[in-house]
């Protein structure tokens, strides 16, 4: 992708035909949600979890759209599971123009002098190593003909929230994201992160899990009235990987119903 500087219509600058685009934590919720919208735009997905069934069945419903998937079973706290996982990506398309980090794991209500010091690993190893290690292999791919990394971050990335493992490494995932973007401002590679608010994932679902009043204190944090939807998670990853957004750049972009308002 370069940045042409001419005027282009709308859906030019939306056009994902033919080129590759890379989703952690596919198998549902969000990153669901972003693979399928990147194959209704035309591009070839791979799709990525550590859930081997969930992932397939986002291939699936891929390649039902008449998009090209490959899913690639991937713990990405693991160094060798994510070279294994772009390695597969180049095999089968031979190419890496788009990237969305979105695997995350949540907390549980542990205050931070409660919090076991192996929860604390398993979440900031997953919520802020995993996309570390991710754009680490991902980056020299997509330099190669240009394109864009949009990392998954949260409210919880952009003020304080309960929560001091999460809550830390979604801010390191913001910190990270403007660091690597500055460090390659000059090149045709753009990353940057979206700062979701309360979505209706099986992640809220296991925060809440049949708590209907934790259920309703959750939309009640929401301006809006109401939870988030993935696919609207999905179009603010679209945009940003998009030539609509070219001069997007660092940006950690919240799309929270207006709850960090």
């Amino acid at each position: 992708m370069s940045r042409k500087q001419e005027q282009v219509s709308t859906s030019e600058k939306f056009d994902f035909e033919d080129k590759v685009a890379f989703v952690s934590g596919a198998a549902g919720g969000i990153g669901r949600a972003t693979a399928l919208a990147f194959a209704c735009e035309g591009a070839n997905v791979v799709v990525a979890d550590i859930d081997e069934v969930g992932n397939q069945k986002t291939a699936e419903l891929i390649e039902e759209m008449g998009s090209h998937a490959l899913a690639v079973t991937c713990d990405l706290r693991e160094s060798e599971d994510v070279q294994a996982a772009l390695d597969a990506a180049i095999e089968e398309f031979g190419r890496l123009d788009y990237a969305c980090n979105n695997a995350g794991v949540e907390q549980g209500p542990e205050k931070t002098a409660e919090l076991d010091e192996d929860e604390w690993d398993r979440i900031v190893d997953t919520d802020l190593r995993g996309v570390f290690l991710s754009m680490k292999y991902e980056i020299p791919l997509i330099k190669e003909q240009g394109g864009a990394i949009v990392n998954i971050s949260s409210g919880a990335g952009v003020k304080g929230f309960p929560g001091a493992a999460y809550c830390a490494a979604k801010h390191g995932v913001v910190g990270l994201t403007r660091s690597a973007a500055l460090e390659y401002s000059e090149t045709d590679l753009r990353i940057n992160a979206v700062c979701p608010g309360i979505i209706d994932t099986e992640m809220i679902d296991r925060v809440f899990g049949d708590d209907e009043e934790g259920h309703e204190e959750a939309v009640s944090q929401e301006p809006i009235g109401r939870k988030g939807r993935p696919e609207e998670i999905a179009d603010a990853v679209l945009w940003l990987c998009s030539d609509a957004a070219s001069f997007a750049l660092g940006e950690a972009v919240v799309v929270d119903g207006g709850q960090t308002a």
